[in-house]
Formats: C-alpha cells, structure tokens, sequence
C-alpha cells in the first residue's frame, strides 16, 4: 500500500498534539482545534440520542475530506480541490429527505452526499469521494472520469461544474415523474419523491438558472404539479466576485415560489427549516426556494489565492462561521460531548479519511482511451420501420405518429407544436390524437425545453422536444453540450438521457428568413462527444431516420439531434413543376442505419457528397452533366455525426473524384469533416468542394450571393471532370 507522505500509520487514532504537530496544514484546521479546546465545559444532563451527533459525523467527514484533498493536489496524487468548507449544514437537507429523493447537488455538497450515505447501507461515502478526487478507474459513478457527486443507489444524480446548468434539468425531472404517474408509466422513483437542486449565490444569477426558476414560477401559478426544492447555499462570494448582501433574498422572496430561509451554519436553524421545506414541497407538489446562508473556507478550490481579493481580516473574520465549530459549540454547551470527545472524533475522522486516502491513491486508473470512451459508444440498431407518403414535412408526422403509438413513454412539445401544429405544420394533429399529457407548448425558452427534455428521459421517457429554428439552438447549447452529452460519459454509462431533439433549420426559404431563420451553421454541433445528428433530404429518409434515432436513444441513451431542412418540408417537384420527384412513395420504404448514407446513380465519373438542401441541387446537377456526357452519383450522407465512413469512401474510390456540396458554411462546416475523413481512409484521388460562404444569411435575394448555388457545383463538377 502507498503511504502518503509525512503519515501517521492509517486506521491508527491520534492524540490531539501529534496530529497538531504533523498533520495540520491549513489554518481553519487549527482554528477548529484551538477554539474547541477553549469551550466551558457543559452543564450536563445533555441527550446522548441528539440527532445532531449523526450530522456533526457528516459534517467532520466531509470537512477532512476536504483537507486529504488540498494535501493529495499538493503531492500531485488528487486532480480535484473544491471542497464544501463552511457549506456543511447541507447535511441537513439530506436528513430532510429520502435516499429516494432524486437529487442534483452543488459541489460544495461533500456533508449532503455522506449523510444520505447513511441512509442506505453497503456504502461508504468517505472512500466514494476520495477515489474520485484521485480520479480512480474504481469510483463507483464516473469511474475515475471526473471528481463528481453522483451515486445511483443513492438516487444523486451526477453533475460536473454546475453553474445553474442543472436546474432547468431540475424542473424536467420533477415535471416527468408526475407526469409518468399520470399516464400510468413505471419511474425510477416513488410517486410522493420530490427532486432537491442545489446551486451557489453566484450561480444563481445565471440565465440558466433565471430560467428554470421562471419555469417552475410557470407551472405554480397554472398548478401544474412540480415537486421541486431549490436550495441556494449562499455564502456571499463566487470565486472572488461578492454577492451584494441581501441580494438572494431579496430577488427570490417574493418571486412566486413558496421561500423558506436558513442560516446554514446552525443547525438548530437549519435542520427545522430544511424539514418544513422539504414537507411543504412534498405535501403540496410544488417548487420551493431554500435560501441557505452558508461561508466559503478555504477559498475557491486548492489553486485559489484568496488573499489576492480578500485581506487576512475578511479571511479569519469567516472562522466564527465555521459550521463545524459552531455544531461543536452546541454539543458541549448542552452536554452532549465534552471538548475532549469533540476533539477526539474530530481526529478520528482525521485518521479514518486518511485510511481511505491510503486505500484510493492506490487504486488503478483508466489507461486507455477505449476504456475512457466506452460510455460513448454508439452501438448498432435495428430501428422497425412504417413506410410513409408525401413530402418531408408528411413523412416527420407520420413517423411521430408512429413512435407515439409505439412508445407509451415517447413525448412531443416545444413552442408552438401543440394545438397549433408547429411553424410549418410538422406535428399538425398529434395534440388532437395523443393528447396535452404528452404532445404540449412550452414556455417560450430553449434552455427549459431541453431541460424539460433532460429531466424526463430520466424518468424514463423519451422526449422529442422541437427547438423552433437552428439560431435558437444557440442560445441553450450548453443543455445539449454540458449537460445531455456527458451524463452518459460522467455516470459510466449509469444515468442516460435518451431524447431526439428536432431543430428546423439550414437556408433557401425563399422571400423569408434573414439569419435567424436561415442558418447554415451546425459547427457547434459537430464536436460534441456521442451525440448522433440527422439530416433527412426527403420524407422517406426522414422517417427512417426518425424511427432509428428512436431507436439508438432507447437502446444506447442517445442524444440525437435531428436537423430538418426547412425549404425541403413541403417540396414535392425535383426536375420540373409538377414531376412530384421529391414526394415519397409508401410502396417505397427505406431503412437507415446510423453513420449508413444513400447512393442515387451510379456513374463513374464523379461522386458528388451532398446532404439535405444540397441533395435535391446536386440530382438535377447531375442530370445536366449526363447531358453532356458525364456520369455523376449522388451520395447523400444523411448523417452528419457519425459520419458514413465507410460508405464515403468507397463511392470516392470507385469514381476516383469527389466533388463535395456543402450547404454549410466553408469555415466550420460539414466539408472539412468530409475532406478530413476521406484522406485519413486514403483516398488520393481528385477532391474539391463547394460551400456556402462565411457570411450570416441576409433578408431575400441577398441570400443568393452567399449560399451554396446548383451553378456553383456544375461549374466545379465540370472543372473537377475535364480537367
């Protein structure tokens, strides 16, 4: 077994002085000890049953966990330093709650997550949290991925660095699990649970957080079941930026939640007020604001020079607020323990932290990055498939209708897609057929939509929420980017969020749009580890496409987003007016595999690589170089992430030239991938590409000048082929 440097032997109880002399390091440690030994003792007759010695326990783990942190970053033996001194009170909302509560915690929660610990046996929260700062293969959530605060059977859902990321998720997951009670369906949690979110004062000043908030605001007032508890533990500063004093309170008490207050370093303030909050939350089914005034120790995080923002007085000043001292003074005041006994389970947890610090810095860690990716894979599918008619927009609602009867669990909502059917008339008649319990308009906030999405996969649904046009996306791509792609990858595969998220998008609506409604970029989408994107050209591919990505966010919890021309919903002509060469044939049905693209022609002259607008363009370009003698293929790669590899490839070989037809934009686009793929599978042959330009879409004809052009890739076709 490894030692750590400068131990004592591990699992040994030490006295006081030799730990004082040898072990201690940072000054609130000292503090704690010196002001203990200095209590009166107490008057006796105190209950040795005190709840709060149960808490005290908690809190002092958490506290020296803390502490082997900063000593393990010192020694280069632990990647992961913010610590939750100062923030231990939050014991108290666990002991509040049930271990069946779904829980979603600030990482200042070390005392919450080793107190509901002790509501279930066979675990060993010290150990847990210590293998993750040492990022150990072991660490039973992520398995050495990340330092996160997550444990299944502890219903603690798995966070990274919550800044408000989490709450609109929150509000999902306490919407879902009524809403799985309503309709009958099995959920991973008791019907009475309700859903904690913990977050910072900092954090709460976040749009995302604004936003979630405003949203449960939403369902209260309509009354809309939505059993949430907000907590805000609020210790006056976010990193070094100072929350105003009073600015929490002041901004949520009187903002259409229910708001309940604490002074977090008290218990007997904190553990009456956390359990009248959360029986009003789970007596009423509506959301709550805990507001919990806590104090930051020991800065940020280990790297945090806090001395460059705070002088020694502002520090120290903090020490009379020390949660720790504070349950200590209580203890020996009603004596309960003595400062002796205080002192001596201050130490033995001291020595039991550091026995399992010897244990986790021993442990293996990952060491390979097949093993460090597994929780991404995208496994095969097989996806039933119900032919459709008519065009993209006929083929997208029919296969909704088709999941929707298929899946009791699937779900359909968003701005705009219930009575009214959508913009464009895609989810036309699904309210009327499925009804508001599962087909429903939500609050006009893409960060709420894909946090509704987010919270009820977990429950088991399978969200199908509609971001409204590719330029919203923007504005919550970190639900999709921060929080959907890495639950999977941070829980090693234990929590998965399973939705398709449909965005119409990409350009040519003619005489309508400018930039927001015409945008040709998904470079934002491109890079995200594990996430599958569609991007249909016709209704039978759509289908198709739908019902498989149905059936990959079932079977692997995929994060699907399913990207839908807008200019293609409702073209019916390919060649001439009136030739219905785009409409889909339902005697016609067509499977699509993932990261499997579709073959049209086969000439030997040319491959043209195309997807969703740039398909129908590069047919009828085609059809003009067969008129003069050269004999193109179309391969429309349907999926833009994972890319068809394989099927690239070998129609490139096969014609020996590549001309790619690229809608997007030249800088970021689907064609730098295109070409990236093709010359790391070795194909040499003629390549060039033709891509909208590096510009936003302007307002009408303007668009003309600077978007892909049937022109543009029969010119360079024709250079590609007589040269």
């Amino acid at each position: 077994m490894t030692e750590l440097a400068l131990d004592k032997p591990a699992g040994c109880v030490l006295g006081r002085e030799a730990a004082m002399l040898d072990m201690v390091s940072e000054p609130i440690d000292e503090h704690f000890t010196r002001t203990v030994q200095a209590l009166p003792p107490g008057r006796g007759g105190g209950s040795r049953e005190l709840p709060f010695l149960d808490l005290f326990d908690s809190q002092l783990g958490s506290r020296h966990v803390d502490l082997i942190a900063r000593e393990l970053g010192g020694q280069g033996r632990g990647f992961y330093s913010i610590g939750s001194s100062g923030h231990e009170g939050n014991a108290a909302v666990a002991a509040a709650l049930r271990p069946s509560d779904p829980a979603l915690l600030h990482y200042r929660s070390g005392a919450f997550y080793i107190e509901r610990a002790r509501q279930v046996t066979g675990i060993n929260p010290l150990l847990d949290m210590v293998l993750g700062i040492v990022a150990a293969a072991d660490e039973p959530i992520s398995g050495g991925r990340h330092k996160v605060f997550g444990n299944a059977a502890l219903s603690i859902i798995p966070l990274t660095s919550t800044i408000a990321s989490h709450l609109p998720r929150a509000v999902g997951l306490a919407l879902g699990m009524r809403r799985a009670a309503k309709l009958g369906l099995p959920s991973p949690w008791p019907q009475d649970a309700i859903v904690v979110c913990g977050f910072g004062d900092a954090s709460a000043n976040h749009s995302t957080a604004l936003g979630a908030l405003n949203a449960a605001r939403h369902c209260a007032f309509q009354r809309l079941p939505l059993p949430v508890l907000f907590v805000c533990e609020d210790n006056g500063i976010g990193i070094s930026v100072r929350t105003p004093p009073g600015w929490i309170a002041e901004a949520h008490s009187a903002a259409g939640l229910r708001y309940f207050t604490a002074d977090a370093t008290d218990l007997t303030s904190v553990v009456p007020v956390a359990a009248e909050a959360a029986k009003w939350v789970r007596t009423n089914r509506a959301p709550a604001f805990l507001h919990l005034r806590t104090v930051r120790l020991m800065g940020h995080a280990g790297s945090d020079v806090e001395s460059a923002y705070r002088t020694p007085a502002e520090i120290t000043a903090d020490y009379s607020l020390d949660p720790l001292v504070r349950t200590a003074s209580l203890l020996v005041s009603h004596g309960v323990l003595t400062p002796a006994e205080v002192l001596d389970r201050y130490e033995a947890k001291r020595a039991e932290v550091r026995a399992v610090a010897e244990q986790a810095v021993a442990r293996p860690k990952l060491a390979s990055a097949g093993r460090i990716m597994a929780p991404l894979a995208t496994a095969p599918v097989d996806a039933p498939f119900v032919p459709v008619s008519g065009t993209l927009a006929q083929g997208i609602n029919q296969a909704l209708i088709g999941i929707l009867s298929s899946d009791p669990g699937a779900l359909v909502f968003g701005e705009d897609v219930a009575r009214k059917g959508g913009v464009y008339g895609v989810t036309r008649g699904l309210h009327k057929k499925f009804g508001p319990a599962r087909v429903f308009d939500t609050v006009l906030d893409e960060q709420s939509i894909l946090g509704t999405a987010l919270g009820t996969s977990l429950v088991g649904f399978l969200p199908i929420p509609e971001i409204q046009y590719l330029a919203y996306v923007h504005n919550a791509l970190d639900q999709i980017r921060g929080e959907a792609s890495t639950m999977r990858f941070f829980s090693n595969d234990q929590y998965r969020n399973p939705m398709i998220v449909r965005i119409a998008g990409l350009s040519y609506q003619k005489g309508f749009g400018g930039h927001f409604h015409n945008d040709n970029s998904v470079a934002a989408l491109r890079d995200i580890p594990g996430v599958v994107i569609a991007a249909p050209a016709r209704a039978d591919d759509a289908a198709a496409m739908l019902y498989t990505c149905a059936a990959a966010a079932r079977k692997n919890g995929q994060v699907c987003v399913f990207l839908e021309p807008i200019a293609l919903y409702h073209t019916r002509d390919l060649h001439e007016p009136g030739d219905n060469g785009w409409l889909a044939s339902s005697s016609q049905p067509e499977s699509a595999p993932l990261g499997r693209a579709r073959l049209y022609g086969s000439g030997t002259d040319l491959t043209i690589v195309s997807f969703a607008n740039g398909v129908p363009m590069s047919l009828r370009v085609a059809r003009r170089l067969s008129a003069q003698g050269i004999e193109a293929r179309v391969l429309d790669l349907r999926w833009l992430a994972p890319l068809p590899v394989k099927d690239l490839i070998a129609h490139a070989n096969e014609t020996g030239r590549v001309l790619v037809a690229d809608e997007t934009r030249r800088t970021g686009g689907i064609s730098e991938a295109v070409f990236t793929a093709l010359l790391d599978g070795g194909y040499r042959g003629a390549l060039r590409r033709v891509t909208s330009e590096d510009c936003f879409i302007p307002l009408g004809p303007a668009a003309n000048h600077v978007l892909l052009s049937e022109d543009a890739i029969e010119k360079a076709a024709l250079d590609l082929t007589v040269s």
